[in-house]
């Protein structure tokens, strides 16, 4: 003999059988409903209960619910007790302590800390994101001692901010040591889905030293190869420089290689009045801006270069700098010297409560 038909009204079945397709409803309530459409159709209890996985007296409670609310009544009811609530105080200072030696790893990853603190990796994730976290990560830094170290930011960066009138600013530096790299075999070209491919190995061809000045008016760069980067090969990149700006008011941005102070190089100042050099505290070459021009050449002409030979290799940088000075824009230096001052003693403040 057929069960009884359950009731189910016309609005009531739509919304069931939405219930099917809808990701975002929770698969019990999904099973719910289709139990009380197979026995809409006229299925016996015992037939559902052997389709559905369920016991009967399983298959009863959510039908006498149904007939009783409706739709509504296959739905969980509020569970007793205190929602699980995430200390997220107590997931950041863990993050931030070196886990136990036990774990016999320098840094939490998500799922370490998930299991220590026995709470979804999930959970732990969002976290990290919300509050900009990421243990994973790991960055150097380096104080200077210099003694003139406010002298010299507040020197170079009042260069930057407020030039004098009609003079011309150079960032001037050498990247020294930069190798003629061949590859063993040739370059498999990019293709769709296809990255550019190289081998790991290379062959070595010799090296050479690039001598550069940024004019940070204009981004223009003035460059010279040498095989080498000792004093009398800086004389001579000075004495370029001084030939592209006859008659100009220069001051010169430096670090304090020992090559920019010999004593020729003095001597060359002193005979160049209209020439300034200016040098940048120890350990704080990243104040040149020459530097970010360096960074500039090696991501788009040097490190993905094939060079059979250091000509080769000097060809290619000079190819570079002549097309990137019809192109160039200057970098634009926008913190004042108090600033830059102040981010360097936080970060030793914080060195020293460490």
């Amino acid at each position: 003999m057929r069960a009884k038909l359950v009731p189910v009204g016309p609005d009531e079945r739509i919304e069931l059988q939405s219930w099917l397709g809808r990701p975002s409803m929770p698969a019990a309530v999904v099973d719910r409903a289709r139990v009380v459409l197979w026995l809409a159709e006229g299925r016996s209890v015992t037939e559902v209960a052997e389709l559905i996985g369920w016991s009967r007296p399983t298959v009863h409670c959510w039908r006498d619910r149904f007939i009783e609310q409706g739709p509504a009544g296959l739905m969980d009811l509020p569970r007793s007790g205190r929602p699980k609530t995430v200390d997220r105080q107590h997931i950041i200072a863990t993050t931030l302590t070196p886990p136990p030696k036990k774990y016999g790893v320098t840094h939490w990853s998500s799922r370490l800390l998930g299991k220590h603190l026995d709470i979804s990796y999930g959970v732990i994730s969002k976290v990290w994101r919300e509050n900009g976290i990421q243990p994973w990560r790991a960055e150097t830094f380096k104080f200077s001692t210099d003694p003139q170290l406010v002298a010299k930011v507040t020197d170079v960066v009042g260069l930057y901010l407020n030039p004098p009138d009609n003079a011309i600013v150079l960032c001037v530096d050498e990247k020294s040591q930069i190798q003629a790299l061949d590859r063993t075999q040739p370059l498999l070209p990019m293709a769709p889905l296809h990255a550019e491919q190289r081998t790991h190995d290379y062959r070595r061809h010799g090296t050479a030293s690039l001598f550069a000045a940024l004019n940070t008016a204009t981004g223009e760069v003035i460059g010279q190869c040498h095989q080498r980067h000792r004093h009398q090969e800086f004389l001579k990149f000075l004495n370029t420089i001084d030939k592209a700006y006859p008659d100009r008011e220069l001051h010169l941005v430096m670090d304090n290689y020992a090559t920019h102070k010999h004593p020729s190089v003095r001597k060359w100042f002193d005979d160049h009045p209209q020439v300034t050099p200016h040098f940048t505290p120890t350990s704080a070459s990243w104040l040149n801006m020459v530097e970010i021009w360096f960074g500039i050449i090696d991501r788009q002409a040097i490190r993905r270069g094939t060079f059979r030979s250091v000509h080769e290799l000097t060809t290619k940088i000079r190819e570079f700098i002549n097309g990137w000075n019809p192109r160039a824009q200057p970098f634009i230096w926008t913190k004042d010297a108090d600033t830059v001052l102040k981010s360097i003693n936080r970060k030793k403040t914080k060195v020293a409560r460490h």
